[in-house]
Formats: C-alpha cells, sequence, structure tokens
C-alpha cells in the first residue's frame, strides 16, 4: 500500500517539460522522409523517438518497439546507425512499416509509377475485376469507386518488385477512406450518405506523389549517412513473443495501445477488408490486447493501482472492467518478455497517456510504473509532455471514453498530456 501511495503522489508533483513537446515542429518536421506516407492514430513523432534513442543508445545498439504501429522508432533507429526490430499483431500496421522502412532508388521507383500511370489511363469501366467478397465493402464503398480501386490493387499486385509493390500497398491504403463514405473528419466508423468520396485515380496520383518526395528524402538520407545496410526488420507477431535472445537489448522505445486498442480494427478495417487480412470485423478485434474477447484466466495485474481502476469500473461496467483488467495483465506480460530481451542496464522507454472510461480515470502510466517497479526494473526518469493540438489523435466521448464524432457536443480532447516513463534493467 506504500509502494501505491507514493507512486500517487510522486505523479502529481511532476511538472510538464516544454522541451519534449516541440511546439516549434510543423506537420511537414513531423512527417519528414517516410513519416507521413500513411495516417495513423496517436502516433508518437519521430522527434521524441530520436531524442529517446540519442539519450540512451549508441550506433550499433539493438533497439526493439513490441508495438511496432506505423514504424516511427524502426525508421528513426535506421536513421541514427541502430539496428531494430519491430512487432505489431495488426497485419495493416505491418504493411504500413514495410513501406516506410524502405528507401527505393528513386529514379527507379518513379519508372514503376509511369508504367502504373500508364495502366490507370487504360481503364476501361466495363472491364471484369475482382472485388473481395466482403459484405463490408458494399457497405462502405460505392460502386465506381469500388471498381477503380479493384481495377488499381489488381495493377499494383502484378508489381514484380516487393519493395516497390509495398510502396504502392502503402499509398492505396492511405486513400481508402478518402474514397469512401466514412464520415472524414471522424475517426468512428459512421458512414456520411451526403459525401461525395474522393476520385480514387486521382488521389491516387498525388499521394504516390507526394511519398515518392518522402522516399527521394529517406534515400538520400540513408546515403548520406551510410546507413542502407543497418538492419530494420518488423514482424506480424504478439508483443509477449519477440524475437530477440535474452539479454542482447539495449534500448526498448514503444507506445502502448491504450486500453480499447481493439479500435485499431475498426479504424483499419478498410485496408483489412482489400488486403483481406479478416473475415470478420469481430474475429479481426480478437486480436488486439486487452480485448475481452481473450478470456484470460489468470489475471496477474501487479500493480494495486490497477486494481483499484477495475473495482472502479466494475461499478459500473462490468465488461469494461474486465477489458481493462486484461489489457493490465496483458501489458504486464509484455515488460516481462522486455525485462527478457534488455541487457543489463538497458532501458525502456514507453510513451503513454492516461484517459477515462465510464467517467473512471484509467491511470496507465501510474499502473506501468508499479508494474516495472515489480519486476525489478529501477525508475530512470518521467516526463510529462504536452502534445500540441495539432497533432492529437482524436476526441472522446466524455461519458464512455470511446472515440467520438468531431461534431459531437461532448468531445474532449483524448490524451493532452501524455508521460515518457524511462526505467533501467
Amino acid at each position: 500500500m506504500e509502494v501505491y501511495q507514493d507512486v500517487l503522489k510522486s505523479f502529481k508533483q511532476i511538472n510538464t517539460d516544454p522541451s519534449w513537446a516541440f511546439f516549434e515542429k510543423t506537420r511537414k518536421d513531423t512527417a519528414y522522409i517516410s513519416h507521413g506516407y500513411h495516417r495513423y492514430p496517436a502516433k508518437f513523432i519521430p522527434q521524441v523517438v530520436s531524442r529517446l534513442i540519442k539519450e540512451y543508445s549508441k550506433k550499433g545498439d539493438w533497439v526493439v518497439d513490441p508495438f511496432g504501429g506505423c514504424g516511427t522508432t524502426l525508421i528513426e533507429s535506421k536513421v541514427m546507425s541502430r539496428p531494430s526490430i519491430g512487432v505489431d499483431i495488426n497485419p495493416v500496421a505491418v504493411l504500413i512499416t514495410k513501406a516506410k522502412k524502405t528507401a527505393i532508388r528513386p529514379e527507379v521507383l518513379y519508372e514503376e509509377f509511369l508504367k502504373l500511370k500508364e495502366k490507370i489511363s487504360s481503364f476501361d469501366k466495363n472491364i471484369k475485376l475482382k472485388t473481395p467478397r466482403h459484405e463490408r465493402i458494399d457497405y462502405w464503398f460505392k460502386e465506381d469507386e469500388k471498381k477503380k480501386l479493384s481495377f488499381l490493387f489488381s495493377e499494383i499486385t502484378k508489381v514484380k518488385d516487393n519493395n516497390i509493390k509495398n510502396f504502392f500497398y502503402c499509398g492505396f491504403s492511405n486513400i481508402l477512406k478518402n474514397c469512401s463514405i466514412w464520415l472524414q473528419k471522424s475517426n468512428k466508423p459512421t458512414r456520411d450518405f451526403h459525401k461525395t468520396p474522393a476520385e480514387p485515380f486521382i488521389i491516387f496520383i498525388r499521394q504516390i506523389n507526394s511519398m515518392l518526395r518522402g522516399n527521394t528524402d529517406f534515400f538520400y538520407l540513408l546515403k548520406k549517412n551510410n546507413n542502407f545496410s543497418t538492419s530494420c526488420k518488423i514482424y506480424c507477431a504478439d508483443a509477449r513473443k519477440i524475437s530477440m535472445k535474452s539479454n542482447s537489448v539495449t534500448l526498448v522505445v514503444t507506445s502502448p495501445p491504450y486500453v480499447t486498442s481493439y479500435e485499431y480494427a475498426d479504424l483499419h478495417q478498410l485496408t483489412a477488408l482489400w488486403f483481406e487480412y479478416m473475415k470478420d470485423l469481430k474475429d479481426f478485434r480478437k486480436k488486439f490486447i486487452g480485448t475481452a474477447y481473450h478470456g484470460e484466466k489468470d489475471i496477474i495485474l501487479n500493480s494495486l493501482i490497477a486494481g483499484d481502476v477495475q473495482r472502479q469500473l466494475a461499478d459500473k461496467d462490468v465488461k469494461t472492467a474486465n477489458e481493462v483488467s486484461t489489457y493490465f495483465s496483458e501489458m504486464n506480460q509484455v515488460f516481462q518478455e522486455m525485462k527478457r530481451i534488455l541487457k543489463k542496464g538497458g532501458r525502456i522507454c514507453l510513451v503513454i497517456g492516461n484517459t477515462n472510461l465510464k467517467n473512471v480515470d484509467i491511470l496507465n502510466a501510474e499502473v506501468f510504473v508499479e508494474q516495472l517497479q515489480s519486476l525489478g526494473f529501477k525508475k530512470d526518469s518521467i516526463i510529462k509532455r504536452e502534445i500540441p493540438s495539432k497533432i492529437l489523435p482524436s476526441t472522446r466521448d466524455k461519458k464512455t471514453g470511446r472515440f467520438s464524432k468531431v461534431v459531437h457536443k461532448r468531445k474532449v480532447l483524448a490524451y493532452p498530456t501524455e508521460y515518457i516513463l524511462v526505467f533501467k534493467k
């Protein structure tokens, strides 16, 4: 109980550190090289990652991201001459990261793009095309856009070079929301029947032209620093099973998913549908950490604060309480895996914010501190940073804590501040 009170008290005394907010950085700065290829909810900016990598590792040290997301840690590690491995359970995240981490010779890539544009110009609306057989394709896409997207996807699939193919796949994935009737300014899966979907060919060409510029910058940056050979790998895998030898990693830099991480299944369903990563949305959700579908019998919270949060939620909604318990239990398992792969003296850098569900404060950062200390990690530092409003991921409903429509009356900024927890093995 004493540790419980000490952790809560210590967090109340933490002031925001303006130097970690990067207020001066523009969208262009945070989307430099390949970082701007694809939208991704709640991603952390490369400036946070690069500063952590610089402070807690040196060239040649292994860096790992157990929640790889869209590859920010991996890309920054490669730029800074650190070999890296990332894992993510979400195949959409892996697809995006494969494209973003690979710099392609600009002239070769541009030549393939010209060929693809030629194919696009030959499109015949009467051509018979294969479209993924799924009811939700028709749920989200009108017939004209669906046919053009099918043609585009088919032509990309014919590209022989896998790196170039992944590059185009990434661009294709990023235009799907614009080409659908998904409410444009909302992360919540909501149809807008008055929306005029973007013309697929026009927006795809615009998307790829933007990505080409990012790839060129990335290619010449790696060439300048002689970093092409720096290992950088991404796997579709569970964060509790990382393919690294024990005591081999210097640094873990990651931004764990929040309690409602299965929302990523909803947010990425358009790509999952076209690439046939899922047959059923409910089944797709089951892969994500913290979902009640996991039905774990042995819940080990390893945190008194987590237990208190669970009890408060149970008084309001048992299902939500179970999801939160599962989430914290599974995060505890992830921390055990981090401990296994880290060298003695190696560090974990966790970027995480607190949130609210059912009017109960979900103290993610405080819980993680308790769990890490229980596993034997030593606190190095805890940094509180303000997130500039221009890069906030979304809005959340005050009552439920779920993502809400941007026009919702009860909207609140999802995570105005977050913590960087630095712990040492």
